[in-house]
């Protein structure tokens, strides 16, 4: 999208030059006035004194006004009666025409930790889901004039003693944050609706929520850059940091996992023991240790696979006569 921010190129003053000269106006102007009052005699005089002193004074009024000071990470967008005039942010402080109207923003990363959602998966399982979120303006015409971001700070702001608080720096940030979160959950539904918890039900190798943390993380940053660059918003890092079944399937999910553990657990075993006895088979014939026909070795495979197969240990059995008895 078409970046609509630009610097702000009118006339600034250094701030202390400005405030010293200021001051310096100000008591001049009272000084003229005093003067004025002290020529009784004179009265064409004493109104000049007097008129210069005040308009000079009112003058000042209007030269405080143009004050501005901005931190590392802050910006000010400039306004002239309703009118965008571009976005200051030279760092310390400036004076500025005191006509230009002035909205503190803050260019600073925030962190949004929203709170796991629950949401349907791929297959339609009910998943919990959260995610961690860094974010930061970064274009600030969006976030004033492209979003109502000064209503919702005014309309969010708290009542103190009857009396709103106003469009704060912080309420306007809050309700930038409101905003990210309320598009975050919006972007996490999307993204988990497209895959499954995991693969344990289709047995494929399709991308899942449990182990496709990367992939899953570069396109929730993707589908949040689609939905907040419209507010002049950056995000800088999107990242799933809760996962989980909801409570009313999270028992029976594990039952499953735990079966599944189970039966992959029997295979690995199985295979191993169906190895150690064609091993020892051939070892026994390759070595002339003792000729065996098929039903003494159908007898020693079963029992050496209940042997290694079973839960519990064997119980040896001495043989003290002979291969038949």
């Amino acid at each position: 999208m078409e970046n609509k921010e630009f610097q702000f190129k009118g006339a600034t003053l250094g701030g202390f030059p400005m405030l010293f000269a200021n001051i310096l106006l100000t008591l001049s102007s009272i000084a003229l006035i005093v003067m004025g009052i002290l020529q009784e005699s004179n009265e064409v005089l004493m109104g000049v004194l007097i008129g210069i002193g005040v308009v000079l004074l009112v003058s000042t009024f209007f030269i405080w006004g143009g004050f501005v000071m901005l931190e590392p990470g802050e910006a000010r967008v400039m306004m002239f009666f309703g009118k965008y005039k571009g976005t200051f942010t030279k760092v310390g402080y400036s004076w500025v025409n005191p006509f230009i109207n002035t909205k503190k923003l803050s260019l600073r990363a925030r962190n949004l930790d929203a709170e796991p959602i629950k949401v349907n998966d791929k297959t339609g399982n009910p998943v919990m889901i959260g995610l961690v979120l860094v974010w930061k303006l970064k274009d600030t015409y969006k976030a004033m004039f492209e979003i109502d971001s000064q209503t919702m700070a005014q309309s969010g702001t708290a009542q103190q003693n009857g009396v709103q608080i106003g469009t704060s720096v912080s309420n306007v940030m809050l309700a930038f944050e409101n905003f990210v979160k309320t598009q975050s959950d919006a972007a996490l539904r999307q993204v988990a609706g497209l895959y499954a918890y995991d693969n344990n039900e289709s047995g494929n190798k399709e991308l899942t929520l449990r182990d496709g943390a990367d992939e899953i993380n570069k396109q929730l940053e993707e589908k949040l850059d689609e939905r907040l660059s419209m507010a002049g918003i950056e995000v800088v890092e999107a990242r799933i940091n809760y996962l989980a079944y909801a409570p009313e399937i999270a028992a029976v999910m594990l039952r499953r996992q735990q079966a599944d553990a189970i039966i992959s657990a029997r295979e690995k075993i199985v295979e191993g023991a169906v190895s150690m006895v064609k091993m020892a088979l051939d070892k026994l014939s390759s070595e002339d240790i003792v000729e065996l026909d098929d039903d003494k070795k159908a007898a020693m495979v079963s029992n050496l696979l209940v042997v290694l197969c079973g839960d519990d240990s064997a119980q040896p059995v001495v043989n003290t006569g002979t291969l038949n008895h």
